[in-house]
């Protein structure tokens, strides 16, 4: 399942509710609602953050005025949450019978969880 979007700040641990583009050319800082996607030079913020944010001496910045809300949940959030859920309810395999784990041919390979045993080489 996807995860939410997290804030970009080191340690921020926050769910993302903004996002912040840099405009270089004109020295502005924009924050605004949380992008659909995820691109490249710009940030992901929390709410606390994005409302606190500053820019360099000699910078404008230009903040969203209404609330900053998470995004709804995707359709392809859901399905995510619901191949999750039927393999959480998926039952655990089997082990072996008892007289299947040791073998009687001693250079037959066998697994025991999710260690595999290999025969020595003769």
């Amino acid at each position: 399942m996807r995860s939410p979007r997290r804030c970009s700040r080191n340690g921020c641990p926050r769910q993302a509710v903004a996002t912040l583009t840099y405009v270089y050319n004109e020295s502005t800082a924009v924050v605004g609602p949380l992008a659909a996607f995820a691109e490249p030079h710009t940030y992901d913020l929390c709410e606390p953050h994005a409302r606190s944010l500053t820019a360099p001496r000699g910078w404008d910045v230009v903040r969203h005025e209404g609330e900053f809300e998470p995004p709804p949940p995707t359709t392809d959030d859901l399905v995510a949450l619901a191949e999750a859920v039927r393999e959480a309810a998926r039952p655990a395999p089997r082990p072996p019978e008892p007289d299947q784990r040791h073998s009687e041919n001693p250079h037959q390979t066998g697994r025991r969880g999710h260690l595999r045993v290999i025969p020595p080489n003769h």
